[in-house]
C-alpha cells in the first residue's frame, strides 16, 4: 500500500540515514555510528584533501605546493594518500569526526523535534506537512551544525596534517585533545567557531535538497512509473537527493573547508581569507567557477 506524503514525513526526520544514526547512538547503538563513519570515513578525508588541491590564495603566501603537485582526482588522491603516508592515514581526523557526529545528531534531533511539536505543530487534521518539515529541518541541522562546529574544525585540520607533513611543514597537533587546547589557547572560544558561516549554510542548503528532491522524486515514480513504493523506490530517491544535496551544499563545504584549514597568525587570525565572501572570489577567480565543486563525488557517494 502507497503511503502518503504527510504520513512519511510524519514518521521519519529529515535526513533519514543521519537520523538513524543519531537515534541508533541515543539507543545504546554507538556501535553502530561508529561503524558507518569508520566505513566511509575514507571518503570524506580524500573530499576533504580534494578541496584544498590547487587552492590559489596560497601563492599570496609563497607558498609553491599549489604548483608543485598536479591536480589529482578521487581514485588516484585516495591511493596516492595509502602510497605515501600509509593505509591508516585514510582514517585520520576520524575521532572529532565522532565527536562531530554525537554532537551534530543529538543538538538536531533535539532541536527538531521541539520545533514540531512546539513551534510548528500538526494541522487540524493530524498530518505534519512538507513545508514545515523541510523548514524545520533546515533550522535543526543549522544549530546542531553550529554546536558542531569546533568539532569540524579539528577534524578539517586533522586530516590536512598528512599533506603538510610531505611538503616538510611542521605538524600543528598532537592529537584530537591537544588540537582543541591549541586552537582555544590561540584563538580563545571564537577560534573554535571559524568557519561557522558557511558550516551553516551548508547544513541549510543540505536539508533542503535533501528534504524536497526525496518527496518529489519518491512520489513522481510512485505516481508516473511501474514502481511501487518499495526499496527500489526509496533507493533511487536517496540517489536523486543526495545528488541535489551534494550540487546545493559542496560550494560552501569547499569555502568552510578552506578557511578551517587556512594558516592563522599567534592570534588565531586567517591569513588567506577574510571571510566566506573573500574565500569564494579568490577562489572563482584565481581557481575558476568549478573550483567550487572540487570533492563532489566523494562527498556525493558519500550521502548515499
Amino acid at each position: 500500500m502507497t503511503v502518503s506524503s504527510h504520513q512519511f514525513w510524519e514518521n521519519i526526520s529529515p535526513m533519514p540515514l543521519e537520523f538513524v544514526v543519531g537515534f541508533s547512538e541515543c539507543c545504546g547503538g554507538f556501535p553502530l555510528m561508529c561503524s558507518f563513519l569508520l566505513a566511509t570515513f575514507p571518503l570524506d578525508l580524500t573530499k576533504t584533501r580534494l578541496q584544498m588541491q590547487g587552492e590559489a590564495a596560497l601563492a599570496r603566501l609563497g607558498d609553491s605546493a599549489r604548483e608543485s603537485a598536479p591536480y589529482r582526482g578521487m581514485v588516484r588522491t585516495a591511493l596516492g594518500i595509502v602510497q605515501e603516508e600509509g593505509f591508516l592515514k585514510l582514517w585520520q581526523g576520524v575521532t572529532p569526526a565522532i565527536y562531530r557526529h554525537v554532537v551534530y545528531s543529538g543538538g538536531r534531533m533535539v532541536t527538531y523535534e521541539h520545533l514540531r511539536e512546539v513551534v510548528f505543530g500538526k494541522n487540524e487534521d493530524e498530518h505534519y506537512p512538507l513545508w514545515k518539515s523541510v523548514i524545520g529541518g533546515m533550522m535543526a541541522g543549522v544549530i546542531g551544525q553550529f554546536l558542531a562546529n569546533p568539532t569540524d574544525l579539528v577534524k578539517v585540520q586533522m586530516q590536512m596534517e598528512g599533506k603538510r607533513k610531505l611538503e616538510g611543514k611542521p605538524l600543528r597537533f598532537r592529537g584530537v585533545h591537544h588540537a582543541f587546547a591549541k586552537i582555544l589557547a590561540e584563538g580563545g572560544i571564537r577560534g573554535l567557531w571559524a568557519g561557522w558561516i558557511p558550516n551553516i549554510q551548508r547544513a541549510a542548503l543540505v536539508n533542503m535538497g535533501d528534504l524536497t528532491t526525496y518527496d518529489t522524486v519518491k512520489h513522481y515514480l510512485v505516481l508516473n512509473t511501474p514502481l511501487e513504493d518499495n526499496i527500489m523506490t526509496h533507493g533511487l530517491s536517496s540517489l536523486c537527493s543526495g545528488l541535489v544535496a551534494s550540487i546545493l551544499g559542496t560550494p560552501a563545504d569547499v569555502i568552510k573547508s578552506r578557511i578551517m584549514n587556512q594558516p592563522r597568525d599567534k592570534q588565531g587570525r586567517g591569513l588567506l581569507y577574510k571571510s566566506s565572501t573573500d574565500c569564494l572570489v579568490q577562489a572563482v577567480q584565481g581557481e575558476g567557477f568549478m573550483s567550487l565543486y572540487k570533492g563532489f563525488l566523494p562527498s556525493w557517494l558519500r550521502m548515499q
